[in-house]
């Protein structure tokens, strides 16, 4: 995003494919900088995402980025199955950044339904050198218009670091309405 950015999604190219497009223009303190995406859906229960960009500050500095993403999910009954890759390559090496994600989801009837996920996130240049690691589990009930949820999330080397106070565990519950 940014001043005078311009966006186009263009219409289906072929059956199942849509492609986007950005591109902002160079501006007093910065070069220019564009991405564009790609989604396919052609196959029952695929829907496969690709997508690249650039971030680009004032001409030469290290602050310049090219970012990559890629996703897949794939569902088939009641279980979806998931996955993402992203990259940050910035710049400054120290700044570099490559996030990997897997989720699993089970619709056990219409009322519940279980999600696990994990990430893996790298960072090159900082203090530690282990990734940090992120897991999640919910379990969520709805009746009408109350969502019951259930979570256990569980960090590990949330900085970088092996330090026993890098790992942290989160418990919640929720409920909500919809009228």
């Amino acid at each position: 995003g940014g001043n005078n950015i311009l966006l186009y999604t263009l219409p289906t190219v072929m059956d199942d494919l849509s492609v986007s497009a950005s591109y902002t223009p160079k501006g007093t303190t910065s070069e220019s900088s564009s991405a564009y995406g790609a989604t396919y859906t052609g196959v029952e229960g695929l829907s496969v995402s690709y997508g690249a960009g650039s971030n680009d500050a004032a001409a030469g500095t290290t602050n310049n980025a090219d970012v990559t993403t890629m996703k897949a999910t794939y569902a088939y009954g009641s279980i979806t199955v998931g996955y993402s890759d992203h990259e940050f390559d910035s710049g400054t090496a120290a700044n570099d950044q490559e996030t990997k994600s897997y989720s699993v989801s089970y619709t056990v009837t219409d009322d519940i339904s279980v999600t696990y996920g994990t990430e893996e996130i790298a960072m090159t240049g900082v203090t530690g050198d282990e990734d940090a690691e992120y897991s999640k589990i919910s379990v969520a009930y709805t009746s009408g218009g109350m969502t019951l949820t259930a979570t256990q999330q569980e960090g590990e080397n949330i900085s970088y670091t092996t330090a026993s106070t890098e790992d942290q565990d989160y418990w919640s519950l929720g409920l909500s309405f919809a009228f």
